[in-house]
């Protein structure tokens, strides 16, 4: 059974405002989780700020002179042969997948009689 709560004690390095209630010893923060916690946030941001940029060169203009290009081809096929494939297996799952669907359909309307 719970006793009465002691103590309120704040953890001020927390993102947010986190209060730890200790009630006679049976939720006590000691020093030591204390510190580990506060070295695990710094852990933390340290990866998350120090985390190498990598110097990329900028591919947008020759992007767009791509796909604004007047050629005829249409903009979903303009990525190459990787854009071909996959607008070619779309089509092919889109048109079988609907002609089972019909099969499908005809062979439960009509079904087998039983002699």
């Amino acid at each position: 059974m719970l006793t009465q709560v002691s103590e309120v004690v704040p953890v001020p390095a927390w993102p947010f405002s986190l209060l730890v209630l200790s009630c006679g010893g049976c939720w006590s923060v000691t020093a030591k989780m204390l510190r580990n916690l506060l070295a695990l946030r710094q852990i933390g941001q340290r990866t998350i700020s120090t985390t190498s940029r990598r110097h990329l060169q900028n591919k947008v203009p020759e992007k767009q002179k791509l796909f604004q290009e007047d050629d005829g081809i249409p903009l979903y096929l303009k990525g190459g042969i990787a854009d071909v494939l996959l607008y070619r297996a779309t089509m092919v799952l889109g048109v079988g997948g609907t002609a089972y669907a019909l099969y499908q359909l005809a062979v439960a309307a009509f079904p087998k009689k039983q002699e």
